[in-house]
């Protein structure tokens, strides 16, 4: 199986989720090729078993640089791909509550974005989501096992389909 693994880290948090999860693959024979979207050609993605699309979310959306990519991405009829985003975990506000879930909702669009910008362009085959502490980083504590848990969903994948 090779994967080809599209991110828009800007501050290394996605970049981080990206290389563990190459790293996870690689331990299950997966070859994984690693790329940030500024440096690649969404009208030219070379070959893959699998795409994975990963971006960060800014101000409750995809980064532009993951939305021009995704938008423009263009791929074969029946390929497959995953959604990998890294989020902004929730804060309690001054008086320690949680903001409601149509709140969360208006905040927390980037999966629902991407998913949008991707219809119709394969078949989505899995998706996750890593939550960052504060804008710049760090990841969330357990962040490690949310990749091995999205990468043993694109592994239950590939095992049925062979």
């Amino acid at each position: 199986m090779h994967v080809a693994y599209y991110h828009a880290s800007r501050f290394g948090n996605g970049a981080a989720v990206a290389a563990k999860f190459a790293e996870i693959m690689a331990a299950r024979g997966v070859t994984v090729d690693v790329r940030h979207m500024r440096d690649a050609d969404p009208k030219r993605l070379p070959p893959a078993d699998l795409y994975v699309f990963s971006t960060p979310g800014f101000m409750g959306k995809p980064r532009r640089t993951a939305r021009s990519f995704a938008k423009h991405a263009r791929l074969q009829p029946g390929t497959r791909y995953a959604i990998l985003t890294t989020e902004v975990a929730p804060r309690p506000d001054k008086n320690g509550q949680l903001p409601d879930p149509e709140k969360l909702d208006r905040w927390q669009r980037v999966m629902p974005i991407m998913r949008e910008l991707l219809e119709g362009k394969g078949v989505e085959v899995a998706e996750g989501t890593v939550r960052v502490t504060d804008l710049k980083g760090p990841l969330e504590e357990g962040w490690e096992e949310k990749v091995r848990a999205f990468a043993d969903r694109i592994s239950s994948i590939q095992s049925s389909a062979a």
